[in-house]
């Protein structure tokens, strides 16, 4: 029970990061809506009831809300947070032309698009400020260099070479070849390697034992085969270039991972709700701000992608009924409309208890529950 212990070292992150990354998804739409013509009647980071708040010029009430797991932006004309169609039959030419309803379909669904988008491109913006001033702290699988006479070099790496598998095994970052190659010892490695050229390799390597002395005067003994990961620091053009490959790396991680747990190749064990994100949050800050920075453009990233999802409910929801009414040529019927949202609410609160329960059983609170019982 070391998370409930120190809930304040847990807390206080994940109040901080899942408040920048509502914040990023919601101006996303409002900044969008606002382009449009629409008027934004409520900005809320949280749910319930609110905690404080002002009311801008604009009419828009800026608020924070009492349950801190997630926000929403309601627009004029809809009936309520979740951006469910209200009735405007009553309204003024005037209204009509400032309620989200009536916008073209075009601009209702680059509204709802924009705050996906916002996610990934604060995640551009975050890891290319960070590749920019400290470099990148975990590079993805490129040889960097290749140290002179090293057993690399006799097999053939190059500065620029892929590292796709060892052994076939994929490899996805620079840090998983050191715990390999210590892993093998002196046996005998097969790398496949993409060129720069495009050619795909396979190289054969047999690491070399290497003898250290620590700052303590001991005597430590460890595998090599000579390369180091280019982790930066990178200008502004790379950092961005880098940045972008990143992100599109990250999401197609994810991508897979979700389409594994669904066919079944990983457990559902490791999905996790807010729970889990708070204890990592804590984790993650506890090793330091660059840590937190990276922890972060990773669940924006997250965030964006799953509220991509074809559910009601979700930005992907309101896009495929604006796809359903782009090939009908008219919007679905509000009954039908109605139906989609109720079965969204039930599949997104279905997903919340069992992520919860999840993050229950992961942090053993129903054993401390029954140590205490008996």
């Amino acid at each position: 029970m070391e998370f409930i212990s120190g809930a304040g070292g847990y807390l206080i992150p994940f109040l901080v990061v899942l408040t920048v990354l509502v914040f990023v998804h919601e101006l996303g739409h409002y900044w969008v809506a606002r382009r449009c013509g629409v008027r934004v009647e409520v900005f809320s980071i949280g749910f319930g009831p609110e905690l404080f708040g002002w009311t801008a010029r604009s009419g828009t009430r800026w608020k924070f809300s009492a349950v801190p797991l997630g926000g929403y932006v309601k627009m004029f004309g809809d009936a309520n947070a979740a951006s469910a169609p209200g009735d405007t039959t009553e309204m003024s030419d005037a209204e009509k032309a400032m309620a989200f309803p009536h916008k073209t379909l075009g601009q209702r669904a680059a509204i709802v698009a924009a705050g996906p988008a916002a996610n990934f491109i604060f995640a551009l913006v975050v890891l290319s400020g960070l590749f920019m001033t400290t470099g990148h702290p975990f590079p993805p699988p490129v040889v960097g260099e290749v140290q002179a006479g090293s057993a690399a070099e006799t097999a053939g790496f190059q500065p620029g070479d892929t590292i796709v598998e060892v052994n076939d095994r994929p490899i996805y970052r620079f840090a998983e070849m050191s715990v390999l190659v210590q892993r093998h010892g002196g046996e005998e490695m097969r790398i496949t390697v993409d060129k720069e050229d495009g050619d795909t390799r396979q190289l054969t390597v047999v690491p070399r034992e290497t003898t250290f002395e620590s700052p303590d005067g001991e005597t430590i003994e460890l595998y090599r085969i000579g390369i180091a990961a280019e982790t930066g620091p990178f200008g502004p053009v790379r950092a961005v270039g880098e940045a972008a490959q990143e992100t599109v790396a990250l999401t197609a991680l994810t991508v897979r991972a979700i389409g594994e747990i669904i066919v079944g190749e990983r457990g559902t064990d490791e999905l996790g709700g807010p729970i889990r994100i708070a204890q990592m949050s804590g984790d993650v800050a506890q090793v330091g701000v660059v840590a937190l920075i990276w922890f972060m453009a990773i669940l924006s990233i997250n965030l964006g992608l799953i509220n991509l999802f074809p559910v009601p409910m979700l930005d992907g929801g309101h896009l495929l009924f604006y796809a359903a009414e782009a090939v009908r040529g008219r919007p679905l019927s509000e009954r039908a409309q109605e139906y989609g949202f109720r079965i969204g609410l039930a599949l997104v609160l279905t997903l919340m208890l069992f992520v919860t329960w999840n993050d229950l059983v992961h942090l053993r609170v129903f054993d401390f529950l029954r140590g205490v019982i008996s």
